[in-house]
């Protein structure tokens, strides 16, 4: 006996561009794909839909077809689009950038159309980067930048001393300041004992400039420029009261222990240490901001587009990352809606550099698979057991942070490809100052 199958007929579909980022697809089922699975939904709508002056299961097919028949119709929608989607995702090579939603669908007995929508990666050529330039900084950490670490870290265990000196550019002055009028008397608004901690406020900074090298006792008049442009200046008097300067302890042995726990018993030890510490530190800086230049050169010679849903995972990463520096929550008066809407064109550089990182990887054949950010939670738990790899893992491989994490590991892996390509400078470069 023969048996003769019906040739499985091609399915009809149909690609839109609607922009670089933007696609539509069309799916056209024949009833032939689409009856049996209808009827039979029908069917099970029919044995639990509960019409008035009808037993359960006993109603006119008819009138269950005009109540369930909408609802049917768009689940066999989704079910057919569900199945056929990631088929010709693969078989098209589409590199899709979002999932795909119904757009809208058109039902009959014969036929069903479905259109759905998603975003995907913009087609674009690299611009070669072989004659790029850049300039890598190199710190030396000498006897003095050795120095200054450890007296910011004495800061943490001195003692603010009144001094009867003039103010230096590391001291606290503390004063009356009251606005003046225009006549220049004193007018409302007075605030005493206000603190002006000279090392933190810029050089320019019109307080600072009147202040420093004043003492005790002393008044000044200091000029503001008005809030808005055009706005006229604005005096205040400062009645200085007391000066007050750190008085840093004696580094011994003993303050060696209790400032380390115990990790280093001797000065000379906790020397090296500091030594050790800030060469890694700033090798670490270092590359970073060769990275940084890099991929900021790259970002601004490919203006490609980006799509929306990553440039969003992008922007709500950096709104986590922000709520985490702030303790877990902003606080109550905090605009997140504004401040989201300033990290937009932060999210959009991110997601730029994504699709041009992944344009090198595709490159040179690299690849940011599940295996690579493993080994990339692992690497980041041994550097804080307060972190566990797993619960990393959960994280990175979550919608909101895999774009970031796959960006930051493609990063790492494209670094030695670039660095190999472009011409790279090295330039002894100051340690610069940083205040505890």
């Amino acid at each position: 006996m023969t048996i003769t199958t019906k040739p499985q007929r091609a399915l009809q579909k149909n690609i839109k561009n609607i922009s670089e980022t933007e696609q539509e697809l069309e799916l056209i089922f024949t009833a032939d794909e689409f009856a049996n699975d209808y009827e039979q939904e029908l069917e099970e709508a029919k044995k639990t839909v509960q019409l008035k002056g009808f037993r359960k299961g006993h109603a006119p097919a008819g009138l269950i077809k005009k109540l369930a028949g909408p609802a049917v119709e768009a689940s066999i929608a989704e079910k057919l689009a569900s199945k056929h989607f990631g088929e010709i995702v693969e078989s098209d090579k589409i590199k899709t950038a979002s999932r795909a939603g119904i757009i809208d669908f058109t039902f009959t007995p014969e036929q069903l159309s479905v259109r759905l929508g998603y975003e995907v990666h913009p087609e674009f050529d690299l611009k070669d980067f072989s004659g790029y330039s850049f300039t890598r900084s190199v710190y030396t950490i000498d006897d003095a930048a050795v120095e200054k670490e450890i007296n910011l870290i004495l800061k943490g265990h001195g003692t603010m001393v009144s001094v009867d000196e003039a103010a230096t550019a590391t001291d606290t002055v503390i004063g009356d300041v009251v606005k003046l009028t225009e006549s220049g008397d004193e007018g409302e608004g007075k605030t005493e004992n206000h603190h002006f901690n000279l090392e933190y406020l810029p050089e320019e900074n019109p307080f600072r400039k009147a202040i420093e090298g004043k003492k005790a006792g002393e008044t000044v008049e200091v000029e503001t420029p008005g809030q808005n442009e055009g706005d006229a200046p604005v005096r205040f008097r400062v009645s200085i009261s007391e000066i007050k300067r750190m008085e840093l302890p004696e580094l011994t042995d003993e303050l060696v222990k209790e400032i380390t726990g115990q990790r280093f018993e001797s000065v000379t030890d906790f020397r090296a240490d500091v030594k050790i510490q800030l060469d890694e530190h700033f090798s670490m800086k270092s590359e970073e901001d060769l990275l940084e230049s890099i991929s900021a050169k790259l970002i601004d010679e490919n203006p490609v587009a980006t799509p929306k849903t990553m440039v969003a995972s992008f922007s709500n990463m950096l709104v986590e990352n922000a709520k985490r520096q702030m303790g877990g929550s902003f606080p109550k008066a905090f605009d997140t809606d504004q401040f989201q809407t300033a990290m937009q064109p932060n999210a959009e550089r991110h997601a730029r550099w994504l699709i041009i990182s992944q344009k090198i990887a595709e490159m040179n054949n690299l690849e940011i698979d599940e295996a690579a950010i493993r080994e990339y939670a692992e690497k980041e738990a041994a550097k804080n057991t307060a972190m566990n790899a797993e619960e990393l893992m959960k994280t990175y491989m979550s919608a909101d942070f895999r774009d970031y994490v796959t960006d930051t590991i493609t990063k790492e892996k494209i670094y030695e490809i670039i660095k190999a390509k472009v011409s790279i400078t090295d330039e002894a470069t100051p340690v610069p100052d940083h205040r505890g």
